[in-house]
C-alpha cells in the first residue's frame, strides 16, 4: 500500500459550481431571454400598429381582439417557459448556501398563472363581468404577484453567492422597483393600461437582467486567468 503524501492518489471532490453553471444551466437562461424578446418585440409593435386603440387607456390584454390577435395571444404564452426556466436555472446556479426554493416556486407558479391568463379573453369593459374576464382579471394578479415577490426574493439571495454577488444591487433595486410600483397600480387610480404597461416594462426588464446574468456564469468565470 503506497501511503507516501507525495505520490498517494487523492482523489478531489467534484467541482460543484462547475456542474451548476455548465451549458444545462446557461439553454435555460437562453429560452427565457426568447421568450423575453418574443412579448417585448409583440408588444411594442402592437402599440404602433393598433392605431384603433388609445394606448394610455387600453390593457395589454385588450389587443388580443382584432388585428394581430392572435401574435399578442402567443406573446403572453411566449415568456411563460422561460420563466419557470428561469426559476430552474438561478436555483441550480446559486452557491448551496444561497439556494432557496421559494423563489423557484413563485416563478413556475407565475408561469402557470400566465398561461390561465393567455388563456381566457379578457372582458373590454369593466361592467358586465365575465367568467372569462374574471378569470383573467385573478390570473393576471396571481401573475404579477408571484412574479414581482419572485424577482425581489431571488435577488436578495445574489448577495450570499460570491460568483453573483456583483449582480446583487442592480437585481434588487430594480425588483424593489417592480414590487411598489405593482402595488401603487393596483390600489391607485392610474389608466389601466399605462399603468399595466408601466408593470410589464419593468418585470420584463429585471428578467431580461436576470436571464442574461444566468447566460454568462458567475462574475469570476468571466475573468482571463493570468
Amino acid at each position: 500500500m503506497n501511503v507516501h503524501p507525495f505520490t498517494s492518489p487523492v482523489r478531489h471532490a467534484p467541482d460543484t459550481r462547475l456542474a451548476r453553471d455548465g451549458p444545462l444551466t446557461r439553454v435555460l437562461g437562453v429560452v427565457a431571454l426568447i421568450g423575453i424578446a418574443f412579448i417585448t418585440v409583440t408588444c411594442l409593435l402592437v402599440q404602433f400598429l393598433r392605431t384603433d386603440l388609445n394606448w394610455i387607456s387600453t390593457s395589454m390584454s385588450i389587443y388580443v381582439t382584432g388585428p394581430y390577435g392572435t401574435w399578442v395571444r402567443a406573446s403572453f404564452y411566449a415568456p411563460a417557459p422561460g420563466i419557470a426556466a428561469l426559476g430552474i436555472g438561478w436555483y441550480r446556479a446559486l452557491d448551496r448556501r444561497a439556494r432557496s426554493v421559494l423563489p423557484m416556486i413563485l416563478f413556475i407558479t407565475s408561469a402557470i398563472a400566465l398561461c390561465i391568463l393567455a388563456s381566457f379573453t379578457a372582458d373590454p369593459t369593466r361592467w358586465p363581468v365575465t367568467l372569462h374576464g374574471n378569470i383573467h382579471q385573478w390570473a393576471a394578479f396571481a401573475t404579477f404577484l408571484c412574479i414581482t415577490t419572485a424577482a425581489l426574493l431571488q435577488s436578495l439571495r445574489l448577495r450570499l453567492d460570491p460568483g453573483r454577488r456583483v449582480h446583487f444591487i442592480e437585481a434588487t433595486a430594480i425588483a424593489s422597483v417592480c414590487v411598489v410600483y405593482f402595488w401603487i397600480y393596483a390600489l391607485s387610480p392610474i389608466p389601466r393600461g399605462l399603468g399595466e404597461k408601466a408593470v410589464i416594462a419593468l418585470v420584463l426588464a429585471w428578467l431580461w437582467r436576470a436571464a442574461w446574468w444566468l447566460l454568462r456564469g458567475p462574475a469570476h468565470s468571466l475573468r482571463v486567468p493570468r
